[in-house]
């Protein structure tokens, strides 16, 4: 799309019903630390009116979006053009409106995953354990594959696991009730599921990691809480724990360059304010 000068570039986050959302403090920081005129805004938007918003935001001269729960799919399948990354994935999670007219789909949660490992000083694992099959369970996925990690998914609903080992080529199904008694075996274990967010509490994660290696690092995607149970446990193991707060920067900083034209630093700085809000 083409700016007017004098008018802001305008980007936003939208899902349903965007309760716990951080992105607006993220762009909003790097808008002001690059001195750039610009907005990003938090749009609230029910699954019955997604394309139709897309649609209206796209005419009023947005930049893009980030879409989140439950849109990831809706935004796949109404995008023109899919990059590299939303085709492994599978879904959308940003979505950029180009000077002629199109809308490019992208997934940058895979990226963002692996960036948050290194600014968290840990080596790419040899093998890793995710637990979950949703988006953001196969774009996490898809990215250690590609990276040459050797892959395992448990799932409650095992299909679901199976379904997203098929559609990337690669990996092993465990099912969920035995995928503790096999943890030694990896040096990574991922939880992309809701266990341990705000409100979903409960899960006996300690018992879950009687059988780990002492190398094992633990990651958990959910920043809301930012020590989740499972990390909580991890640490009392003496386990390295990896929190959310990484992939939700990391991610954020694609589409920031893709929408302002800045590719911005994920500094201490800005995750701590974002600290000072999840306290």
């Amino acid at each position: 799309m083409l700016f007017l000068e004098g008018v802001p570039k305008l980007a936003a986050v939208t899902g349903w019903p965007l309760t716990y959302t951080r992105s607006p403090i993220l762009h909003n920081y790097w808008c002001a630390r690059y001195g750039i005129d610009g907005l990003y805004l938090r749009l609230p938007l029910a699954p019955e009116h997604f394309e139709r918003g897309i649609r209206a935001l796209q005419a009023l001269g947005f930049a893009g979006l980030n879409v989140t729960i439950p849109h990831k799919e809706a935004a796949f399948a109404l995008v023109d053009r899919h990059g590299a990354s939303a085709q492994r994935a599978g879904s959308v999670n940003t979505l950029v409106f180009e000077p002629d007219g199109q809308i490019r789909g992208e997934c940058t949660d895979g990226l963002g995953y692996l960036d948050s490992l290194r600014e968290a000083g840990v080596t790419l694992p040899r093998k890793a354990l995710v637990l979950g099959a949703g988006g953001a369970s196969r774009a996490v996925c898809a990215a250690l594959l590609d990276a040459g990690c050797t892959l395992a998914l448990a799932n409650r609903t095992r299909s679901r696991a199976e379904n997203i080992v098929a559609a990337l080529g690669n990996g092993d199904v465990i099912d969920w009730s035995g995928w503790t008694d096999c943890l030694a075996e990896f040096d990574l274990l991922v939880n992309t599921t809701s266990l341990g967010m705000a409100g979903q509490e409960g899960h006996d994660w300690a018992s879950c990691l009687t059988k780990a290696d002492k190398a094992l690092v633990v990651s958990d995607i959910v920043y809301m809480p930012l020590e989740t149970p499972l990390l909580a446990a991890a640490r009392a193991r003496g386990l390295k724990g990896v929190d959310g707060l990484g992939m939700l920067i990391n991610q954020a900083r694609p589409g920031f360059d893709a929408w302002f034209g800045v590719y911005p630093e994920a500094d201490p700085v800005l995750r701590a304010r974002l600290v000072e809000t999840l306290e």
